[in-house]
């Protein structure tokens, strides 16, 4: 797959999303996100992900005004929390999400996890889009059955479905699905944030030793080659720019096995299926 820095995949709507984004995950410290942001797009990074519960949509607002990149050239993405699902309160979250940013619009809004109440958080997305205010829309963490569910009720399909996604967990099933409705498949912890001994795994060090870069290079290649967007996250500028170096090589279907071979089929972080966590969430936002 022939790929640039600069690459876009297109949505099912037309809208075409960089394939390498900037994720700001776990990055809660004021000063360290807007530097971070702003060496990320000064790398060449043009797509930045964030979402309410992260807690910096405010920082990245502030990065992006820095950084002095007209809006159009930018793609900025973020998400409705499980605890303002519902119309009415989803359309305050946005505008909040807005303001916070200070944008007149998002480019990609997503539903974060299928909490109660999905059916009517997508209405209230779906008028946000109609309305211009949302170039695309889309959901995170859905399994099958949460999309089919949402299916039953939408007069618009979800574009994109943001998904835990790294060799040791696939997703071959949902892909597949995905793939057949016309949903893109965008991974969060595309490098599975380290854990499980990825990056020591002799088949990926052979790999990377192979093509002379990082095991981190070969995995963030080998979303590429799946055709699947990824939102790596690094406060550290090196590692901005490592991960972006991934369009001088191409792994070829040797290694596309090996890897292929080393799903484990575990997902290492949250389920989407614990609807009782959901619930206390929304139970407890309701108490404040």
């Amino acid at each position: 797959m022939t790929l640039t820095v600069n690459s876009t995949k297109k949505l099912s709507n037309g809208v075409e999303i960089p394939y390498l984004g900037y994720g700001v995950f776990l990055v809660k410290d004021e000063e360290e996100c807007e530097r971070s942001v702003v060496t990320a797009i000064k790398n060449g990074y043009r797509s930045i992900d964030t979402a309410t519960r992260y807690e910096n949509e405010e920082y990245v607002g502030k990065a992006i005004k820095t950084a002095g990149i007209p809006r159009e050239e930018l793609f900025i993405t973020t998400k409705v929390w499980v605890t303002d699902h519902g119309y009415e309160e989803t359309k305050k979250a946005f505008q909040e999400s807005l303001r916070k940013l200070q944008l007149d619009y998002l480019d990609l809004y997503l539903i974060h996890w299928a909490a109660p109440g999905i059916e009517e958080t997508w209405r209230a997305m779906e008028d946000l889009y109609e309305e211009g205010l949302i170039r695309a829309i889309g959901v995170c963490n859905f399994q099958i059955h949460h999309l089919e569910q949402l299916n039953k009720t939408a007069r618009i399909k979800p574009m994109i479905n943001q998904v835990e996604t790294h060799p040791l967990f696939q997703q071959e099933e949902l892909r597949t699905y995905m793939l057949q409705h016309q949903i893109a498949h965008e991974a969060w912890a595309p490098l599975g944030q380290g854990r499980n001994g990825l990056f020591e795994l002799p088949a990926l060090k052979e790999i990377a030793q192979k093509h002379q870069k990082t095991v981190a290079q070969v995995i963030l290649r080998w979303h590429l080659e799946r055709d699947t967007i990824i939102i790596p996250k690094s406060v550290h500028e090196h590692r901005m720019i490592e991960n972006a170096a991934l369009f001088d090589f191409q792994l070829d279907k040797e290694d596309i096995n090996i890897i292929t071979s080393i799903d484990t089929n575990e997902r290492s972080f949250g389920n989407p299926d614990d609807q009782e966590k959901f619930k206390a969430m929304q139970e407890a936002a309701k108490i404040q």
